[in-house]
């Protein structure tokens, strides 16, 4: 991410938590919160009509993510997933992103589109561990699914499978 954008974050960050973990995750659901059940996401946009670039990193990070999410899918599916599975979940997907957004160097509009991405995950990762008691922890689940679904369908990722199984109800 361009420094001028990942230094303005972080020193929102500071102001707006006092839990450095979670600080992160807050600021991006605060900025995105009006864009209502869609999550952030729902504000892509193509770039003239074709996908965004990607590059090594981002694509490692969303393929660990999206292994992550999978592997935990029956349990979520099923409504067996536990608070603590929840919780790891959220844990390696948060990790995840911390080195997308550390090693990204996307353009500036790509990085922008990224963004909101990057809102929902970051708000699922929320979710998922409890911390809004008027959502629940699927709720969490079904945002990163949300999330998946819409780089696949935003960012230019050859070795992304849409058709994976990635069913959150």
């Amino acid at each position: 991410m361009e420094l001028k954008n990942l230094l303005a974050t972080l020193a929102s960050l500071t102001l707006l938590a006092a839990a450095p973990n979670f600080a992160l995750a807050q600021h991006e659901h605060q900025q995105h919160e009006m864009h209502g059940p869609g999550g952030a996401a729902a504000q892509l946009q193509l770039n003239d009509g074709k996908k965004w670039q990607t590059d090594a990193s981002l694509r490692l990070g969303m393929a660990s993510i999206r292994a992550a999410f999978d592997a935990d899918h029956p349990a979520i599916h099923a409504g067996k997933q536990t608070h603590v599975q929840y919780a790891a979940l959220a844990t390696r997907i948060e990790q995840q992103v911390k080195s997308i957004v550390a090693n990204c160097r996307l353009p500036a509009d790509a990085d922008a589109n990224l963004h909101f991405v990057v809102a929902d995950l970051l708000q699922g990762v929320s979710l998922m561990r409890g911390e809004d008691t008027a959502r629940s922890r699927h709720d969490g689940a079904a945002l990163v699914h949300g999330a998946l679904t819409a780089y696949g369908q935003y960012f230019d990722d050859p070795a992304w499978k849409p058709d994976a199984p990635m069913h959150v109800k």
